[in-house]
């Protein structure tokens, strides 16, 4: 239903009160059936102060709790709770009751902001080094990457040499 405006919304209910048939609203507002019933029902429940909500509303975990347990422990449809709840659509306690089955029957918080596997931005902005900058750059790291590889070498003899007296020694 997000695809319509509340003027839109508003328009189709109050067509669909006089008369106009739910095909005929089909067609002209490219809607589902399903959804066309939804929206007149929820209008009818709430008025039309519920199609002005914000559409990313969050959810406690206890209202997600108790609009399940009707689902699942009173056996009510699905509809049915939603329209009581205000739900924007039905298709939203359909995703929570599949979640909550999935997670072995538990609810899930969506976790909110940018996920720790995405690498984060640099703030800084990159500055252009110049031709002799670059060049004194590299030629300190030649230096330190000679030394790190005659450190390495010298290493690897004096554990040589000391593996030959060991095995002398036996």
């Amino acid at each position: 239903m997000s695809k319509l405006s509340y003027e839109e919304k508003v328009s189709l209910y109050y067509e669909k009160k006089n008369g106009t048939t739910i095909p005929a609203l089909v067609s002209k507002y490219s809607m589902p059936k399903h959804n066309i019933w939804y929206l007149i029902y929820l209008i009818d429940r709430h008025g039309f102060d519920i199609l002005k909500k914000n559409e990313n509303n969050t959810y406690s975990k206890e209202f997600k709790q108790n609009a399940i347990d009707r689902v699942l422990k009173n056996h009510e449809p699905t509809m049915t709770v939603a329209i009581d709840l205000g739900l924007l659509h039905d298709s939203l306690l359909h995703n929570w009751v599949k979640k909550y089955k999935e997670n072995g029957y538990n609810i899930v918080e969506r976790k909110r902001g940018r996920s720790p596997t995405m690498p984060k931005k640099d703030l800084k902005p990159k500055v252009k080094e110049t031709i002799e900058e670059e060049n004194e750059r590299l030629k300190k790291e030649n230096l330190y990457l000679k030394a790190e590889l005659e450190y390495s070498k010298k290493l690897r003899a004096v554990v040589q040499a000391r593996k030959n007296q060991q095995q002398k020694k036996k």
